[in-house]
């Protein structure tokens, strides 16, 4: 598929279409749109990719608005989650976070950059390569706008691999990257341990089993978990270990790259008859990062297995949470909270394209407005992030590769007063349009998947 390209005129269209995306980011921000309530907001994507000619738009059961452009048998998909997490508190906000305003540099409100910028630069790069005759033979285009990302990510597609039956030849995530090319990130799982007591009145403590007083040990081991080294003399050894060939033979590289895995207690809760009896049980939620060479196995076990959870036996479950909240269409699509890990080489074909198309047009630096580039002087152009994207399920699940290039910065993500940037709306939508004619499949090295987790289907092996 790879070609001789006009990179001047693509990045020509691109600008010509400024004005175009600004519009419609800040139309989109205008559709609070949190987690299962994205209705509107679809209704405003699907209007704006007919109104842009695109060959065929439809919204599937879960609620996802999916453009297609091109006749091909093949896909090639470009994602943008469209649900945004909440405002917070209100009086963090210096402007209406769903009005907002811009300058010449800046679009200001919930979800330009996590991230509904995306989505108008995929938009307008799908248009740019059917007005320039760029739809690679073969191939049709799938721009997707995809829903309840911020609540179970990947789970919306899922469904688009399980329901709607689509799988791509490779996907490109618009999530946010600070002007970066993003080759992977950690996995994550949500985890609950629930502790049994017995309850008593609180005047002789001692004729009860308290189990606050069990999760507080538990609690303890897993502060432990996560900060303790990993010498031979440490009797819980940190997560740390991952990063040691020692610990992690086949990946420790691969973590390296990544990051270390990480838990902390999230929630806790409890029962009690009254405030005046021993509590009869507790709970918590632990936030699980995982690394390479991590699976949702070795992280239960490794909860299963910390002293205090081993003292109290039976009296401790360690169990996984299940995501089933209905979407904005009604439709439910259960799932485990579980969002595996996945990174692939640099020298995949699919990574290879866009880090040529950025050298080709822009350099092999990071790029960047003004206001963007303290987080971007200095750092590697192809890199990772540091949260969680659909690639969890994309990649991480189903093997379909997976990479990241998107308009504005991680550090805006779910923070208040968020802005995303002009000059990356105009960016992106040039990388996409260059990195999609510039793959070249033909020139995989071997399997362009370095890590990822064992899963068929919904369930896991």
């Amino acid at each position: 598929m790879a070609k001789e390209l006009d990179f001047d005129a693509i990045k020509a269209a691109a600008e010509s279409h400024r004005a175009d995306m600004t519009r419609f980011l800040r139309a989109m921000i205008s559709h609070p749109s949190e987690s299962c309530e994205e209705g509107e907001v679809v209704a405003c994507i699907k209007a704006e990719m007919e109104s842009l000619g695109y060959d065929e738009v439809k919204v599937d059961g879960l609620g996802n608005v999916m453009g297609f452009m091109g006749e091909g048998d093949k896909i090639i998909a470009i994602d943008s989650h469209i649900d945004t997490v909440g405002i917070g508190n209100i009086e963090n906000w210096d402007a209406d976070p769903y009005e907002g305003y811009e300058t010449d540099e800046i679009i200001y409100g919930r979800g330009g950059s996590d991230q509904e910028g995306g989505m108008a630069s995929a938009t307008y790069a799908a248009k740019m390569m059917k007005d320039m005759g760029l739809i690679p033979e073969g191939y049709k285009i799938m721009v997707v706008g995809t829903v309840q990302e911020e609540d179970c990510d990947g789970m919306c597609w899922q469904y688009i691999y399980n329901k709607d039956g689509i799988k791509p030849e490779f996907v490109i995530s618009t999530e946010p990257t600070d002007g970066g090319i993003y080759r992977g990130h950690r996995g994550r799982m949500e985890i609950r341990v629930d502790v049994h007591g017995t309850s008593c009145h609180g005047s002789a403590p001692d004729r009860g089993d308290n189990a606050i007083y069990k999760m507080a040990d538990i609690i303890a081991d897993v502060r432990a978990l996560n900060n303790n080294g990993c010498d031979e003399s440490t009797d819980i050894k940190g997560l740390v270990k991952m990063l040691d060939p020692k610990y992690n033979p086949e990946h420790f590289e691969d973590a390296r790259f990544l990051g270390r895995g990480t838990c902390t207690v999230s929630q806790i809760f409890y029962t009690s008859p009254s405030r005046c009896a021993v509590a009869d049980s507790c709970a918590i939620s632990i936030d699980r990062r995982m690394t390479a060479g991590e699976t949702w196995e070795s992280c239960l076990d490794e909860i299963r297995n910390l002293p205090a959870a081993k003292k109290y036996g039976d009296d401790v479950k360690v169990s996984m949470y299940m995501y089933d909240r209905p979407s904005w269409t009604g439709e439910v699509y259960e799932t485990e909270a579980y969002f595996p890990t996945w990174i692939n080489k640099e020298t995949a074909p699919h990574v290879k394209a866009l880090v040529d198309a950025h050298k080709a047009m822009f350099g092999d630096e990071r790029i960047g407005c003004e206001p963007s580039m303290d987080k971007r002087i200095g750092r590697p152009l192809c890199d990772k992030w540091t949260f969680s994207t659909n690639c969890v399920s994309i990649q991480g699940r189903y093997g379909i590769p997976c990479v990241g290039f998107g308009p504005g910065a991680e550090s805006q993500a779910h923070a208040p007063n968020e802005v995303t940037y002009k000059d990356d709306l105009v960016t992106a939508a040039a990388m996409y349009v260059a990195a999609l004619n510039l793959y070249d499949p033909s020139q995989a090295d071997g399997d362009a998947t370095v890590f990822r987790a064992g899963l068929t289907n919904n369930k896991i092996d």
